[in-house]
């Protein structure tokens, strides 16, 4: 192939083979010069496709920094200002062989160049370029944002990218436009899918999201058309081999093509100048794709912002290098580990935390019994205690009616009859103490029995023995009704002579004068009643999750869980008159029934009685409600008398607006030292949605200035601006799990959703606790007025949400942390998960703006607080690893709130590292 070199001296001008590059100043003379070729550029008669045409054409870049650009001069080192391009041009295709500097010196932005465009005329070749004209015009459009980069950012004082290696390994995180999940398979699953979707063998623009994988479609048309105008592809459908030069671009992992695609789907009328306008349309297209309605609302403003501060010379316009300028300087989302030696730590836990596989299945046995037991100790002797006591009730009346003359008759069923009956009583009367809440509650506050009683487990206990109790009247009520009667009824009059004193001397005629005698009728409607009771408290019923036609979507529910729960009030009735009416008992006091549930029926009814004269004892006023995005109602009460609560426990709230008699369990959101009691309850079910819309028919808009969508509160001179509010009742408070967070000094706090209630009390109280040690450090009083169970001297909350607008909730709470936590004790991480994962195209101008609008007015665009706002769902592993290398030898308390769906991880992860490292993570948990 032949070369020339063009634009020596005189300039870069020439005649029409000649590609300029957006050169200031006026145009330079022309002149006349051959190029030699080896076949003509269009077809002619008797010509062969193959001919070839090749040529070389340079373009000035920029002056040496601090040197005024030149169109020509002469000398050596002007070819230092141009670039050499060498076209392949083929009949009506043309492609770029190379690209490289005129006089051979290697430049970070002409190797750009070079990339792009022939990365790009790798894939021409896949399919038949529209024309050769157009080609050498995106080349010059190229070469004109080059020449302007190297403009703006080479001259004397310009601005300085970062190439560095650090700041490039932070951009190459940036700008993925197909994550894992959705383009995981690659280009053969984009063709198979191209292939159903496509009609004619072309693609419509409005199915090209779905081809590639990408959920949201208006941005995946913003990036068709970008791909497109790079083509100067017209229409709104393109063909396989164009779908693959898109995707070719779309998963190129270089963080300069991601830009050019990203700068194009801005930059819409392709003159290499982003304006004001075009940045708030993809603000705006970017919040939509992430789901931030109030980013999107404020997308003037961000957009103001971007230019005021990528535009400070009021040009009107930005370029791609000021792109490239802010993702390169851009902090990173993620907490890094700085030193070497963490780093090496670092490596060092990594390698401890790989697992590795036990060839001995003996020792494999035996080291998870160990981890087991090391983890559930407390609950395995509670639940050994318990199941010893069941069979040594079962075996003692066992033996007891082996030795008795009904024996002979009924068999080895009475025995199993009778032993599981004895079960059924012990555990019905067990089975009420885990729930009184009160009792609980005050023997947890022991701490010498919470340490060997698993307290925070009382209602997964409860559901045990409930399992113990359906096991005892099975074997009771199948024992009875399908072995003993039947034998009875067919034992000889032998046999039946030691049964007279029982049953009468009549033998009774017929299975019916079982089933109808006292006996019988009591026991078959307690196994009706609770059969319904279990059933309807199963997941599947208490949390709706089943889907029943009407009317039987009633069953469905908590109130449907909480009515037929009631129904223990009729079953203990019937226990008793069960126990008293017994077929082979006639003395009283071998009737023990009543002797098992005496003291447990007592108990359980003075606490029903202590929480109605409580919660009507201590009356409460409403002093605020408001309404958040999410479906979220905030309660703030007036602080009964004597009303001491710790941070982490919860409430029961009653209104009888909504339902009389029904009581619902609410984390508390205030800390012990506020004069006021908060709640935040979310509307997950009928009773919640209908308190919810209760208060809102009362409140209103808020004045500027306050947070919700709706408030109502008492003003300061104590008037109320809305004096309608129904009555409400409070009942507590009862212990959690996350009332435990002052017997660690350190602290890892996780809430889901709305599950960060508990935690947010705990970070206020923590946030009073150092605040009273600091002022009596400084009185030189010691910390005789804080407590002496606080321990706790770092902490770490994690929340995790999916809407932009529940972080609304608790603003004041997190910039108040944000302005007095001046010693760094609480470090807060808020994750929104709707947003895309760091690095991701479709969220790569959110990061930008949430830096800029951090940097200028320390508010995070997503939060709303003084916050930054981390996006996707957190690295849990990470989390835990960092927590370990900064607090070795040390004992962590994880507390978690919120769906189930996090438990496992995190528990695994707890018991995982503290196996494997010096630190110590103990779990704690609280699911609703």
């Amino acid at each position: 192939m032949n070369h020339s070199r063009a634009g020596a001296a005189d300039g870069a001008g020439g005649a029409g083979d000649i590609v300029e590059a957006g050169a200031e100043g006026p145009p330079p003379p022309q002149r006349e010069r051959l190029v030699p070729h080896s076949g003509p550029l269009s077809k002619r008669s008797g010509m062969r496709k193959s001919a070839r045409f090749a040529e070389s054409v340079s373009a000035p870049l920029s002056a040496p920094s601090g040197a005024p650009a030149r169109r020509g001069g002469g000398g050596d080192d002007d070819e230092e200002d141009y670039v050499e391009i060498t076209l392949d041009v083929r009949d009506d295709s043309v492609a770029v062989h190379s690209v490289k500097p005129a006089g051979g010196a290697e430049d970070s932005d002409v190797t750009l160049l070079a990339r792009t465009l022939e990365k790009r005329s790798s894939s021409f070749g896949h399919s038949v370029i529209r024309n050769a004209s157009s080609r050498i015009k995106q080349v010059s459009q190229e070469l004109r944002r080059l020449a302007s980069v190297n403009r703006r950012g080479g001259g004397a004082g310009g601005p300085r990218i970062d190439r560095s290696k650090s700041a490039a390994a932070h951009a190459l995180k940036g700008l993925k436009f197909i994550s894992r999940a959705e383009g995981g398979a690659g280009w053969p699953a984009v063709e198979k899918r191209f292939d159903e979707l496509a009609k004619d063998g072309l693609l419509p623009r409005s199915k090209f999201g779905q081809c590639i994988g990408m959920k949201e479609l208006e941005f995946a048309g913003e990036l068709f058309d970008a791909l497109a105008r790079r083509r100067n592809i017209s229409g709104d459908s393109i063909s396989k081999a164009e779908l693959l030069e898109f995707w070719d671009q779309i998963s190129d992992t270089s963080f300069d093509s991601r830009l050019q695609t990203f700068f194009d789907m801005v930059d819409k009328n392709a003159d290499g100048r982003i304006t004001e306008e075009e940045v708030k349309e993809i603000i705006t297209l970017s919040a939509s794709a992430n789901k931030l309605s109030k980013v999107q609302e404020q997308s003037e403003e961000y957009a103001r912002l971007i230019m005021e501060e990528l535009d400070p010379s009021n040009l009107g316009y930005i370029e791609l290098y000021n792109l490239e300028m802010l993702l390169l300087q851009a902090p990173s989302q993620s907490v890094r580990i700085g030193t070497t030696n963490s780093r090496n730590l670092s490596q060092m836990l990594s390698q401890n935390l790989r697992p590795t596989a036990e060839p001995n299945p003996l020792r494999r046995w035996y080291r998870r019994a160990s981890y087991f037991l090391e983890d559930n100790w407390r609950r395995v002797w509670v639940l050994l205690l318990w199941l010893a006591v069941c069979a040594g009730l079962f075996s003692y009346k066992f033996v007891q009616y082996r030795r008795r003359a009904v024996f002979d008759v009924m068999g080895y069923c009475v025995c199993v009859a009778k032993g599981g009956a004895e079960t059924l009583k012990f555990n019905m009367a067990l089975i009420l103490l885990p729930v009184c809440r009160n009792t609980v509650t005050w023997i947890r506050n022991r701490a010498a029995v919470a340490r060997v009683v698993p307290f925070d487990d009382n209602l997964n206990f409860h559901k045990v023995i409930a399992v113990g109790i359906t096991v005892g009247a099975g074997l009771h009520i199948i024992s009875h009704l399908t072995c003993d009667f039947p034998r009875l009824l067919h034992a000889t009059d032998a046999e039946y002579e030691p049964m007279k004193p029982f049953f009468g001397d009549r033998r009774p005629p017929n299975y019916w004068w079982f089933v109808k005698g006292t006996e019988g009728w009591t026991g078959l409607v307690m196994l009706v009643l609770m059969a319904v009771a279990f059933t309807l408290a199963t997941p599947w019923f208490r949390r709706g999750r089943l889907r029943l036609p009407r009317p039987l979507n009633r069953l469905t529910g908590f109130n449907a869980f909480w009515y037929s729960h009631h129904f223990f009030v009729v079953v203990y009735a019937l226990l008793i008159v069960h126990g008293h009416y017994l077929y082979l008992t006639k003395d009283w006091y071998k009737k023990t029934t009543w002797m098992y549930l005496a003291v447990p029926m007592c108990l359980y009814a003075c606490e029903r009685l202590t929480r109605a004269l409580r919660s009507s004892v201590r009356p409460v006023k409403i002093l605020k409600v408001a309404v958040y995005p999410g479906n979220v109602l905030s309660l703030h009460f007036s602080k009964p008398q004597g009303f001491r609560y710790k941070s982490g426990q919860y409430i029961f709230v009653n209104c009888a607006a909504v339902s009389p008699f029904q009581w619902h369990p609410f984390s508390i959101t205030s800390a012990p030292q506020d004069d006021y009691v908060s709640v935040h309850i979310r509307t997950l079910g009928d009773w919640t949605r209908e308190l919810k819309n209760v208060f809102s028919r009362v409140c209103r808009p808020p004045t500027e200035g306050k947070s919700g969508l709706l408030r109502a509160e008492y003003d300061r001179d104590g008037a109320m601006t809305n004096p309608s509010f129904p009555k409400v009742l409070i009942d507590g408070p009862y212990g959690a799990p996350a009332q435990d967070y002052k017997q660690y000094d350190i602290v890892l706090l996780v809430g889901l959703g709305i599950g960060a209630t508990p935690m947010i009390s705990i970070i206020k109280d923590i946030i009073n606790n150092m605040r009273q040690l600091d002022g009596d450090l400084e009185n030189g009083g010691g910390d005789a007025s804080v407590p002496s169970s606080f321990r706790t001297r770092r902490a770490y909350f994690y929340w995790v949400t999916r809407e932009q607008g529940s972080f609304e909730w608790f603003r004041g709470v997190m910039d108040e942390v944000a302005e007095t936590d001046k010693k760094g004790v609480i470090e807060l991480h808020n994750y929104c998960t709707s947003v895309y994962e760091e690095g991701d195209a479709r969220s790569a101008l959110i990061a930008m703006l949430q830096s800029l609008n951090h940097a200028k007015h320390g508010v995070d665009v997503v939060s709303g607080t003084r916050v930054k706002t981390h996006f996707a769902r957190p690295n849990w592993r990470n989390v835990y690893k960092r927590i370990a290398l900064n607090h070795r030898d040390q004992r962590v308390g994880v507390f978690y709130c919120g769906a189930p769906v996090l438990t496992k991880e995190l528990r695994e992860l707890a018991q995982d590292f503290s196996r494997k490292t010096s630190t110590k993570f103990d779990f704690h948990k609280e699911n609703f």
